[in-house]
């Protein structure tokens, strides 16, 4: 059993990291998908298709859910994602070094996941003043 990735973010963004991962890493170890939201989308009305998103990445083992924004659409939708009883732990502000870092460590749990997702964020940030 495997945990799912699920990118809840504006449009645009989910699907670029995704396409971007999978390119350097030739096959993604975990499942994933991107689910991308409109700016003027009500998650309301979105909840049923991040559901199915949710369902499809779910694998036994829960879903670790990435958001572009906390606070933003996105990440209120994945809120209510984690209220409907699948296991799921959130960590906003994804980039790519943090999508990366959890794809290489495939074998962690979802409890485990969410300090590799900000230690990844965190550690791609290079202040480069050369």
């Amino acid at each position: 059993m495997s945990v799912g990735i699920l990118l809840i973010t504006h449009k645009g963004i989910g699907s670029a990291l995704l396409a971007v991962a999978s390119r350097l890493l030739r096959q993604l170890p975990l499942p994933a998908e991107a689910f991308e939201v409109a700016f003027d989308a009500d998650p309301e009305a979105e909840l049923p298709a991040a559901s199915a998103a949710l369902r499809r990445v779910d694998r036994g083992a829960g879903v670790l859910v990435l958001t572009d924004l906390y606070g933003a659409t996105p990440s209120n939708l994945a809120a209510r994602l984690a209220r409907l009883g699948t296991p799921v732990r959130r960590v906003s502000a994804v980039n790519l070094p943090m999508l990366l870092r959890v794809m290489n460590y495939a074998e962690l749990e979802l409890d485990e996941l969410p300090a590799v997702a900000a230690a990844g964020a965190r550690n791609g940030v290079i202040h480069d003043d050369a």
